[in-house]
């Protein structure tokens, strides 16, 4: 259960990161109000998934997550670059992501 509430910080992660970029820096209200109850959100679920996991390994699963949707997000909806090196640094954070699921207990 614990890395399903993991898993689920790190897409609400993702929202609110692209989220940002779609406040405008704040000025515009519901995208701004969305990207705070995604945070909360965020941090909610993954302090419930620190219940059980080390901090080190949720920590970084969540950032991964995080990373890796933002970065495909970024592509897909606002037009960013897709170049090798991206590709490849994206595959070494999954690397990384699935390796930390690996080596901790569940």
């Amino acid at each position: 259960m614990h890395w399903i509430l993991l898993f689920a910080a790190g897409l609400l992660e993702i929202g609110w990161a692209v989220g940002l970029k779609y406040t405008e820096g704040f000025t515009r209200l519901w995208p701004t109000i969305g990207t705070l109850v995604a945070m909360f959100a965020s941090l909610m679920l993954l302090g419930l998934a620190l219940r059980s996991l080390p901090v080190g390994t949720a920590y970084a699963v969540w950032v991964g997550v995080g990373a890796i949707g933002t970065a495909v997000l970024g592509v897909v909806l606002l037009g960013e670059s897709i170049t090798p090196g991206r590709v490849m640094s994206l595959a070494l954070i999954v690397a990384g992501v699935v390796g930390l699921k690996l080596a901790t207990p569940a």
